[in-house]
């Protein structure tokens, strides 16, 4: 094992995947010459030359659709997006192009491309640089959706992503790239749709994942205190979701928290909550609870933020509730 930031995973993941294969390489805003605006790209441009590492102009769009274009012929590019907010604009390729090429070709052609970069609120940037965007592309057949949530992860989902034949959205916190944690050495890969039992516990089964695992991590051991023992997943993948292993916990715990960083309304943790009470419903002893982003788009106040987010207050409030205590 050795201990590396989450950009780095992310770097280690990417060279190791480059120097195995040649025509996997990387393309976005200032990738190359700026070493990436999280520093994730940090020395790949000295290694792999300008025609692996690609500076973009200011134009997702058009470079979302020279990639895809790239993917259907034998190429595996990885997209980076300096914030996923950002990729709105270059949504039309994701959606309309990458995830539906294989159905629409009749299966003649696959795109094996990976989107990756800044998601999520990451203090003051205000309500259109702050969205979380799981749900919004785990909605769409023909994607996989992935959220690591600390180091480890990072590299060896990424490392899956990039060699999958199908398009993968990955969607990183910009509030982790400096999460140090420890990463195991050599090959390492970590099988897409596999959810992570992060802590094992027999009183309320917590769903998660992203850099909300590290609340509910927090509030367990403040439970922990009062004999209440949580079993943690971190889901790790957005699509697919890994329901076999949330049911079986909930066969153990009889009661579900979900916690999420996004809105309510068509959430990731409002479809959790529907197949938890199709396919466990005689196991449960209380209502599955969500914790969640207020219903509202994010703000600039430091207040306000505070009162949006999903918190360890808030999260043990829940788990409370479904306690009856």
């Amino acid at each position: 094992m050795k201990t590396l930031q989450y950009r780095e995973a992310l770097r280690e993941a990417m060279s190791e995947e480059m120097r195995k294969d040649e025509s996997v390489f990387l393309l976005g805003e200032e990738v190359a010459e700026y070493n990436g605006a999280y520093k994730v790209s940090q020395g790949m441009l000295d290694e792999f030359g300008p025609k692996r590492v690609i500076d973009t102009p200011i134009a997702e769009l058009g470079f979302a659709g020279i990639a895809v274009g790239a993917s259907m012929n034998g190429l595996k590019p990885i997209v980076e997006f300096m914030t996923w907010n950002f990729a709105i604009l270059a949504a039309d390729q994701i959606i309309n192009s990458a995830a539906k090429m294989l159905q629409m070709s009749g299966g003649q052609y696959h795109c094996p491309i990976v989107f990756r970069g800044g998601n999520g609120t990451a203090g003051q940037l205000a309500a259109t640089h702050s969205q979380s965007f799981e749900a919004f592309y785990a909605h769409v057949p023909g994607l996989k959706v992935i959220t690591p949530s600390n180091p480890a992860d990072a590299k060896g989902l990424l490392k899956s992503a990039i060699r999958d034949e199908d398009p993968v959205v990955f969607l990183e916190s910009e509030k982790m790239y400096g999460d140090k944690g420890e990463v195991p050495e050599g090959e390492y890969l970590i099988p897409i749709g596999t959810a992570n039992i992060k802590r094992k516990g027999q009183h309320v089964t917590i769903v998660s994942f992203g850099k909300i695992i590290k609340i509910a991590e927090e509030v367990a051991e403040i439970l922990a205190k009062e004999n209440i023992e949580l079993e943690i997943i971190d889901l790790r993948t957005i699509r697919p979701i890994d329901y076999g292993t949330i049911v079986e916990s909930i066969k153990k715990t009889n009661r579900c928290v979900v916690v999420e960083e996004s809105w309510p309304l068509a959430s990731i943790s409002s479809e959790i909550a529907y197949h938890v009470q199709r396919y466990a419903f005689d196991h449960l002893d209380a209502p599955v609870l969500r914790v969640t982003q207020t219903d509202t788009p994010f703000a600039f106040s430091p207040t306000l933020i505070e009162e949006a987010l999903p918190s360890k207050e808030k999260v043990i409030a829940a788990i409370k509730h479904v306690l009856y205590s």
